[in-house]
């Protein structure tokens, strides 16, 4: 890092570039510093519209979700502004929720609902903040809400379809009386899938919600018996919580051999850098020579993982 920014300093005659840098640094080393003692604890990020009123459905559902979540010992993180991400913060337990805010012309402050004040995070930029809210997360919930709403869900997509994000459950959360996602996937069944703009396996990378309840369950099931997944000198290694049992480890290697370039899918024990590093040594493992380039089918394999 030091080098990296000896060169910068030498070789950029534009001061902006360097401000920038800098600036993105400062603020990624924040970040980091204060989500490092949490990261052994499952989170949400909750994103939806700064406009959504606190009497609308959407509001009222975002705040029980938080609250339901927080519950059951995740954490929330939200956009630290007004509207859904105001409502995540209220619903969410004391001492179990983040806000990362973003600093606007028009300036957007805080809500007021965020119970510790030092864990909200005031971005000057959107990719260090968008950043932050993929890495440090473990699951998405998506309400109704304008650009940026879409912005996120297509952006958070986009990663996992790509292979850039781990695999992770995305719930968009539809409450009762809204057809907004509804009609969102009629254009993505109509538009994207029909010309083949993505594989109708991508449309497993989401799951429309209709209560509460139903996006958590969706949640923990995504985690029930997938743990996590690693990539080690050009294997694909999925961790899992428990030993799955021989009948969907046959259905695994019937149904998924069309993604592997080469070899099976196979029962593993953690690789040496993996054991090295203290990795989740003691999980069970599956290892396969994955083709990088299925991954809607990648979290197909998840899913059957998961009803084992």
């Amino acid at each position: 890092m030091l080098t990296t920014a000896v060169k910068l300093g030498r070789e950029s005659g534009d001061r902006g570039d360097l401000k920038l840098v800098n600036n993105a640094l400062k603020e990624l080393r924040y970040s980091l510093k204060i989500f490092s003692p949490f990261r052994s604890a499952k989170k949400v990020v909750i994103f939806g519209s700064a406009r959504a009123k606190k009497t609308s459905a959407e509001y009222k559902m975002a705040e029980e979700f938080a609250r339901k979540l927080t519950a059951k010992d995740y954490m929330v993180v939200t956009g630290g502004g007004p509207g859904i991400m105001e409502a995540g913060n209220k619903g969410a337990k004391t001492g179990k929720d983040f806000a990362l805010n973003i600093r606007l012309p028009l300036e957007q402050k805080a809500n007021p609902n965020i119970s510790q004040k030092d864990r909200i995070i005031n971005f000057k930029y959107f990719f260090v903040r968008k950043l932050i809210f993929v890495k440090e997360t473990d699951a998405t919930a998506l309400f109704p809400g304008g650009f940026g709403t879409l912005d996120e869900g297509f952006e958070v997509l986009t990663l996992i379809q790509t292979g850039k994000s781990k695999p992770r459950p995305v719930v968009l959360m539809e409450p009762k009386g809204s057809t907004y996602w509804t009609k969102w996937k009629r254009f993505v069944d109509a538009e994207l899938k029909k010309n083949g703009f993505i594989d109708r396996e991508d449309l497993s990378l989401f799951h429309i919600c209709k209560t509460a309840d139903k996006a958590i369950q969706y949640i923990n099931d995504f985690y029930k018996v997938y743990h996590s997944i690693r990539f080690v000198s050009g294997t694909t290694v999925i961790r899992l919580n428990r030993e799955i049992s021989e009948k969907t480890f046959r259905l695994v290697n019937t149904k998924f051999k069309d993604i592997l370039t080469h070899g099976k899918i196979i029962r593993a024990q953690p690789a040496p850098i993996e054991l090295h590093e203290r990795d989740c040594p003691d999980l069970p493992r599956l290892t396969m020579n994955f083709n990088l380039r299925d991954f809607g089918r990648l979290s197909e394999i998840i899913q059957i993982i998961n009803k084992d």
